[in-house]
């Protein structure tokens, strides 16, 4: 085999090695054994919402554990399948070689990227805001564009998403939008999408076809678990309660079921409308409101481990630029990566962005 190739099958074996290491394969199955003995339980489904956190954990774990098993596999297969194309001399067969390990190496670094995620509510799911900011009409459409953008990505990994409140813009686009994405990770995967995304495009909305910059913000909170005694006091809130708006299905525009609450001592204000009743909304939006309360406890104490450190880092403000004209191109500002295809990337593929971005974190925290 080629002194290359064996170089880098070992050096990805190691790679390999190391994540099952992190993961800990032993306590994962053990893990899952008992797992599976919950979901077995007859009354599982008594409590709906702890019956779909067992089953939904179940079935992550066991596909972590099926990938890992998979990719040790096709890793193994690697060697032989080498030694049969050299054998018979086959270009053919060494190009599907090499390809596989292409394919490979991708795989496993994107796998890796799972170990970089250590933080306290790193395995959290996440809750995800987008919000119109300066640009007008123009970043009401760029909000919505970065909302179909990350409802795509989750779409392409199997991840459900529940959105809890969408505001629309009069003209087009919206003025915000408040959603979950349920997935183990979720919260550490995409904390790293937070900040201001930045748009330069002509605009479809100015007769005179001029190129017009805007922006929105994405903010992203850990979802609240009950040991996370994120407690809120009613004298703290101003409740408001109005009928639904835009696009919903029967019954949605009928009665003042949507509420809005409004967290004095903060100004965090949040809203649910995609519930029945008025009681449901109330609930969704507490949960979202704590969830914004934890994030802020989390950036505070971020905040005073960061004046301590010195280390000046800051993720939030102007962290990546999408330019459809004069030339096509998405850029990070912070971690130089950059696609030439803004198609793309709107559509969903974001992941080179999301990697490079929890490596670049882990430079700023560690210093390495």
């Amino acid at each position: 085999m080629n002194p290359d190739v064996a170089a880098d099958l070992k050096d990805l074996a190691g790679t390999l090695d190391g994540i099952e290491t992190v993961t800990d394969l032993p306590a994962l199955r053990a893990e899952i054994a008992d797992l599976s003995e919950q979901a077995g339980q007859p009354d599982l489904w008594n409590d709906t919402e702890a019956a779909q956190k067992v089953t939904s954990r179940l079935a992550h774990a066991q596909g972590e554990l099926r990938r890992i098993e998979e990719l040790h596999r096709r890793l193994e297969d690697l060697p032989v399948l080498y030694e049969l194309a050299e054998e018979e001399g086959d270009e053919s067969s060494l190009a599907d070689a090499d390809a596989e390990r292409r394919k490979l190496r991708e795989e496993i670094q994107s796998l890796e990227i799972r170990t970089l995620l250590s933080g306290e509510y790193d395995p959290r799911e996440a809750l995800m805001t987008i919000r119109a900011e300066a640009g007008g009409v123009d970043a009401a459409d760029f909000a919505e564009m970065l909302m179909r953008m990350y409802l795509r990505w989750a779409e392409r990994h199997g991840y459900p998403v529940d959105v809890y409140d969408t505001s629309y813009a009069e003209e087009a686009g919206i003025k915000s939008a408040t959603f979950q994405v349920r997935a183990p990770f979720a919260y550490g995967t995409l904390s790293v999408e937070q900040g201001t995304h930045r748009l330069v495009r002509i605009s479809p909305f100015d007769n005179q076809g001029r190129r017009q910059t805007s922006f929105a913000g994405v903010e992203v909170a850990p979802v609240v678990e009950s040991s996370d005694h994120v407690d809120i006091d009613e004298k703290d809130l101003r409740v408001d309660v109005y009928r639904s708006s835009g696009p919903g299905g029967q019954g949605v525009n009928t009665t003042d079921s949507a509420v809005r609450l409004t967290h004095i001592p903060t100004g965090i204000v949040v809203s649910c409308q995609n519930e029945r009743s008025q009681l449901q909304n109330k609930a969704t939006a507490m949960a979202v409101l704590q969830a914004k309360l934890l994030e802020r406890r989390r950036q505070e104490e971020q905040a005073k481990m960061d004046a301590l450190k010195d280390t000046g880092s800051s993720w939030g403000n102007q962290m990546r630029s999408y330019v459809l004209h004069p030339y096509q191109m998405v850029k990070d500002l912070r971690t130089e990566h950059e696609v030439g295809n803004p198609g793309a990337v709107l559509d969903g593929e974001i992941d080179g962005f999301i990697e490079a971005a929890i490596r670049w974190r882990r430079t700023q925290t560690t210093g390495a």
